[in-house]
C-alpha cells in the first residue's frame, strides 16, 4: 500500500524529531548561569529604574544577548534594541491610523514584517520588531510614555546581558578547533598509509572503495575545521580574554593552511589508485619504493602536530629527507605513477614547508 510508513520509518520519526530540536552538545553550566544572572539583575535594576511596570522587556533583553561569544552578545544586543524602537514606532503609528481595535495586532503584524523587508534586515531582527510591537500593544497600549519607558528598560537588560558575558569568564572556542586540527592531520596520515597500503599488496574492489571512501571523508572533516576556526575567531573579537589565546589561534591557523592542500593532495592520490590500480602494481620496483616513501610522508604528518622526542630529548627528525625519484616509469602504469608521485611531491613540499 502506498502512502502508508513502514514500521521501521514510525520508529525514525520520533528520532528524526529529536535531532531537529536537540543539540550535538549541551550548552556550557557556566552560559546557563550568566544568562540567569545577567536577568535576574536586569530585573531588579529595571524594578529601580521603573517601580511601577513588571521589566519584561529588559529581562527578555537580558536573556537574548547572553551568547555563545561576545562579539554575538554585541550583534544580539543591537538587534534586540533597534527591534524594540521600530516595533515600539510600529504600534504607535498603527494605533494612530487604526485606532485602538481588535484586529490593530494584525495590523502590526503585517507593518512590522514590511518594515523588517525593506530594511533588509535579518529574519531575527524583523521578528524582533513585530514581537516588541505586540507586546507593546497587548501590554501598554498605544502610549507613547511607555514605549519610551520600554525602550530604555530594553537598553538596561541588553547592557547587563553584554556586561556579564563579556567580563564573567567570556566565553573562549579555541579547544575544539585545537583538537579538531590534531585529528585532521592523524586522519591524513591514516589515509596516506590506506594508500601505501593499497600498493604494498593486491587488494579487491571493496577493499579499495573503503580507502577511497576514508580519503574523501577527510574533506568533510576540513569543513568542520574551517567552522570551528570561524568559530575561535568570533570567540576572541571584542573577548576581555583573547590576548592570551591570539598566539595559540594563530598557530593553528598556520598549520590549518598547511593541511588544507595536502587533505587535496590525498585525495587525488586516492582517487588516482582508486581509478588506474592494477594487481601487478605491486611487482613495480618503482611502486615498492614509493610505497615507504608514502608510509615516510604519513610519519612525518603526524611529527607537524604531535612532535616526538628521541632519547637525547631531541625532537625526531622528518623521515621524507629527500625526494623520491623514478628514472623510469612502467609502460603500463607511468600514468599512475606519475600522479603519485607529483601528488607525493606536493604533499612533501607542504610538510617541509618548501612550498610556503
Amino acid at each position: 500500500m502506498t502512502g502508508v510508513p513502514s514500521p521501521s520509518g514510525w520508529r525514525r520519526a520520533p528520532r528524526q524529531i529529536t535531532r531537529r530540536i536537540i543539540a550535538d552538545r549541551r550548552a556550557p553550566l557556566i552560559q546557563v548561569v550568566k544568562t540567569l544572572i545577567a536577568m535576574i539583575l536586569a530585573w531588579f535594576t529595571c524594578l529601580l529604574v521603573f517601580p511601577e511596570q513588571l521589566p519584561i522587556f529588559g529581562a527578555i533583553a537580558a536573556l537574548l544577548v547572553v551568547q555563545d561569544n561576545v562579539d554575538q552578545s554585541l550583534s544580539k544586543g543591537m538587534e534586540r534594541v533597534v527591534g524594540v524602537l521600530l516595533g515600539v514606532g510600529v504600534a504607535l503609528l498603527t494605533g494612530e491610523f487604526l485606532g485602538q481595535h481588535s484586529w490593530l495586532f494584525i495590523a502590526a503584524l503585517v507593518a512590522g514584517l514590511a518594515l523588517g523587508w525593506l530594511l533588509r534586515m535579518t529574519p531575527s531582527a524583523a521578528n524582533q520588531i513585530v514581537v516588541s510591537a505586540l507586546l507593546m500593544i497587548a501590554l501598554g497600549g498605544l502610549d507613547l510614555h511607555y514605549g519610551v519607558e520600554r525602550l530604555v528598560e530594553t537598553l538596561i537588560g541588553a547592557l547587563i546581558g553584554f556586561a556579564i558575558n563579556a567580563l564573567v569568564i567570556a566565553p573562549v572556542r579555541t579547544l575544539p578547533v585545537h583538537e579538531a586540527i590534531i585529528g585532521l592531520a592523524e586522519d591524513a596520515a591514516s589515509a596516506l598509509r590506506r594508500i601505501a597500503d593499497a600498493l604494498d599488496r593486491p587488494r579487491d574492489d571493496a577493499w579499495l572503495e573503503d580507502m577511497h571512501t576514508e580519503a574523501r571523508s577527510l574533506q568533510a572533516e576540513r569543513t568542520l575545521v574551517e567552522d570551528l576556526l570561524r568559530q575561535a575567531r568570533e570567540s576572541l573579537r571584542l573577548n576581555p580574554r583573547s590576548r592570551r589565546y591570539q598566539k595559540g589561534l594563530a598557530e593553528d591557523d598556520a598549520l590549518f593552511r598547511r593541511l588544507q592542500p595536502i587533505v587535496t593532495q590525498i585525495g587525488g592520490m586516492s582517487r588516482a589508485v582508486y581509478d588506474l590500480y592494477e594487481p601487478d602494481l605491486v611487482t613495480d620496483r618503482s611502486v615498492v619504493g614509493m610505497v615507504e616513501e608514502i608510509r615516510r610522508a604519513a610519519h612525518d604528518l603526524e611529527l607537524l602536530v604531535k612532535p616526538v622526542a628521541s632519547d637525547d630529548g631531541a625532537a625526531e627528525p622528518p623521515a621524507l629527507t629527500a625526494p623520491y625519484t623514478i628514472p623510469r616509469p612502467h609502460p603500463d602504469h607511468w600514468v599512475l605513477i606519475g600522479s603519485l608521485m607529483e601528488d607525493l611531491r606536493r604533499v612533501r613540499g607542504r610538510i617541509t614547508g618548501e612550498l610556503e
